[in-house]
């Protein structure tokens, strides 16, 4: 294969006509995965965990269970902080639950730039759900990820759906114009906005308008609900719907007035939902491909970003390129040189199934 952008690409193997290597996993991996697929929410917990601290083992018994999933209704719930999107996403719970589905919740919380932890308040929102064993919700902290998400989203996703769970919501955490990483994971994008959160010209730059494909305004009793909700359907009457490249056109977002808070407006969104769950399986099998495109480049650039960190170490352990980047520092050399000379040299380290 001929050199692309300054790398060398090898031919690969053939690993990706037979899927995982199943003859190299171990048997506690295939007993974790058991577990896991046999509806253990403890195991499903701890393989979460696992894969988020990324503990040994934890990809190898992800690997036995991945071929399991994909079944699953994958619905993002984004949107701008305060706007109650853990109240909504709460009050979905209890209308799934009203029709005897078993329901999982990825809620994402912001990290301290300076501890890494994170407050993880969502469950205290859904308190009220946390003895019902119908319902799995897990936090997860962003450690520093852009986009809306954690880098372990997606397979605390892929957990739940292998736990059984065929609906899940995956809350992100406030977000902003460019934060917009959950279209690439989720099947549904349900965006949520409230009256008084300003220009509504300026919603519509935003990228959430863009990847919506269910719009709702929530806190829709407060003044200015009306005023939002006319703004909006105006903005989405004039706005070209843009499309992913070889898509068919895109309808316009359903809109939606809702108060999660009293359940007014639950049911509507709950049917906007199902239509799109019911929509043609082509559409939903190119978005996933679009999807797994995605989480393979940013699992790609996860591992280089790590090896390129570990080679230049930190003000009290440097590592061995630690003189390039004083050199780019003290202006000898630029930072475009600088990178291409780390990437020609950076080995991710051996995987752990290896």
């Amino acid at each position: 294969m001929p050199p692309r952008d300054g790398l060398r690409w090898a031919e690969p193997s053939s690993v990706h006509a037979t899927g995982a290597p199943e003859g190299r996993l171990s048997g506690e991996a295939r007993a974790r995965a058991e577990r896991v697929r046999g509806g253990e929410a403890r195991e499903a917990a701890r393989l979460m965990r696992d894969l988020d601290d990324a503990r040994p083992g934890a990809r190898e018994a992800f690997a036995a269970l991945y071929g399991q999933t994909g079944t699953a209704f994958v619905v993002g719930i984004t949107g701008a902080p305060g706007v109650g999107k853990s109240t909504l996403v709460d009050a979905l719970i209890a209308a799934y639950r009203a029709t005897g589905a078993r329901v999982g919740v990825v809620a994402v919380d912001p990290s301290s730039p300076f501890s890494g932890g994170a407050l993880l308040g969502d469950r205290v929102r859904m308190q009220r759900h946390a003895t019902d064993e119908g319902v799995f919700i897990r936090s997860l902290a962003t450690r520093g990820q852009l986009g809306g998400l954690s880098r372990s989203t997606a397979a605390a996703v892929a957990v739940l759906d292998a736990a059984g769970f065929p609906v899940i919501f995956v809350e992100t955490v406030g977000v902003g114009q460019a934060e917009i990483d959950i279209a690439r994971m989720a099947d549904t994008i349900v965006v949520v906005t409230a009256p008084g959160l300003g220009d509504g010209v300026q919603a519509l730059k935003s990228g959430l308008l863009e990847i919506a494909d269910v719009l709702v305004v929530n806190k829709g009793d407060r003044e200015g609900a009306d005023l939002a909700l006319r703004d909006l359907t105006t903005m989405l009457q004039i706005a070209e719907r843009p499309t992913w490249p070889g898509e068919a056109r895109r309808a316009a977002p359903v809109l939606v007035r809702a108060v999660a808070t009293t359940g007014e407006g639950i049911a509507e969104l709950v049917a906007a939902l199902e239509a799109a769950r019911g929509a043609p399986g082509g559409e939903r099998a190119r978005r996933r491909r679009r999807q797994a495109a995605a989480q393979v480049v940013a699992i790609v650039s996860e591992i280089t970003q790590d090896a390129v960190a570990a080679a230049i170490g930190g003000d009290e352990n440097p590592g061995p390129f630690a003189p390039t980047i004083d050199a780019v520092a003290a202006r000898r050399l630029d930072p475009w040189r600088a990178a291409e000379i780390l990437s020609a040299a950076a080995k991710p380290t051996e995987d752990e199934n290896e």
